[in-house]
């Protein structure tokens, strides 16, 4: 699968997400033919070309166009894209932007989203900005696009609505459910415009997955910023197999001397209680050689302040460390089997169509142990066992579980 992965560190606009698929690689005259044969808007012309930012070389799109004065609705707008001759792909996803734009001005004015006048958005250089950003993901054959976390800006801009604060209403609207990041240092004004949201937040998902990159592309911003002002696009190849995520964590550290090692137990089952993804201690020697515990924490970034506030009210600890760290899971199913002593959930891990690991569960097989008075890895071999044999045999899984290493 081709897929493509829109990393922005100062932010979106849709003529830097043009501008990006023009750098990567999509073919310019081809695509502005088909834009402009096949959509029934005519006033404008694009201008590509070249614009070192900071020493980078990216690629500037302008819409350049005649004094339009036209103040569309969303009926309009999907009018106009639905009855142009561009693939019903390009069409559909165009107007889903522009839908989820207008509930967004909606929102913000108090209004139905067919009420809305689209003022800047609705103008001819927002309209080619959003198809043609579609019709680009379409020529370059990108099947899936990804996206980072996406900076705000600050200060105030000047629109048909007066002076309002960056970011625009419309924009907090639109990035609502989605990660925001810090804007880059000296960087005021605004950062991501509504446009860019809309395309973004409508077409990407944000996270990162593993991929082969064939192409980059640099788009860049009207603005000269005191870092790079451009979007970089990453266009790659990644395989049908969903088994490995590249997710983001939260890792967070203390170093204990100084704590009842009893407490330890009921620490770790209240951090799993609240959202912990794993917690171990790790024996450390600390200064004047006074042994120690390393407490570590694997979380989601979302559950990070929860956790830490758990720690700073049942620990001893004066202080703690975190950082953001990436991993790869794998795929993983359960399933459930039966043995002569009863069921057993199991724990299935796969990579490129194959299982790599069977695990029963420990405290299925603990307990059944227990209740039946034989050794636990009895048990355990017989679980997986039947495991293998379901798998194999009964297709109890996809299709995608079938192959063995």
């Amino acid at each position: 699968m081709k897929a493509a992965f829109l990393q922005c560190p100062t932010g979106v606009s849709g003529n830097m997400f043009l501008g990006a698929l023009a750098d990567a690689g999509l073919e310019w005259d081809q695509f502005v033919n088909l834009l402009t044969a096949n959509l029934p808007l005519t006033g404008y012309w694009l201008k590509k070309e070249p614009v070192v930012k900071n020493g980078i070389t990216a690629t500037l799109v302008t819409v350049e166009i005649k004094e339009d004065g036209q103040h569309r609705h969303l009926s309009d707008i999907e009018q106009l894209i639905s009855s142009s001759n561009l693939p019903t792909a390009v069409k559909e996803k165009s107007i889903k932007v522009f839908r989820r734009l207008a509930r967004a001005e909606a929102a913000v004015h108090n209004c139905s989203p067919e009420q809305v006048h689209f003022h800047e958005v609705g103008a001819v250089d927002a309209i080619i900005d959003i198809v043609g950003s579609v019709l680009g993901l379409h020529l370059l054959e990108i099947e899936q696009l990804y996206a980072s976390p996406l900076p705000l800006g600050t200060g105030f801009i000047n629109c048909d609505h007066g002076t309002l604060p960056v970011p625009a209403p419309a924009t907090l609207k639109l990035l609502e459910g989605y990660p925001i990041a810090p804007d880059p240092p000296d960087c005021n004004g605004e950062l991501t415009t509504p446009t860019g949201a809309a395309l973004v937040t409508t077409l990407a998902e944000c996270k990162q997955i593993p991929m082969k990159i064939i192409a980059t592309g640099f788009g860049a911003g009207n603005r000269n910023l005191p870092v790079p002002n451009a979007v970089r696009l990453l266009v790659g190849e990644v395989t049908d197999d969903t088994s490995a995520t590249l997710e983001a964590i939260s890792i967070i550290e203390t170093n204990i001397d100084d704590m009842n090692p009893e407490f330890y137990d009921y620490l770790m089952k209240l951090l799993f209680a609240n959202g912990a993804l794993d917690v171990f201690f790790t024996p450390v020697h600390m200064k004047n050689n006074r042994p120690g515990i390393l407490l570590t924490v694997v979380a989601k970034p979302e559950g990070k302040d929860a956790l830490m506030a758990i720690l700073r009210q049942e620990t001893t600890s004066l202080g703690f460390r975190y950082r953001e760290e990436q991993r790869l899971a794998l795929a993983r199913d359960t399933i459930t089997v039966t043995t002569g002593y009863g069921s057993v959930k199991v724990k299935v891990a796969t990579s490129h169509d194959k299982i790599l690991n069977v695990a029963p569960e420990y405290k299925d097989c603990a307990q059944l142990a227990e209740k039946h008075k034989i050794p636990i890895k009895v048990l355990y071999d017989e679980a997986k066992r039947e495991a293998y044999s379901k798998l194999q045999n009964t297709g109890a899984l996809s299709n995608t579980f079938k192959k063995w290493p």
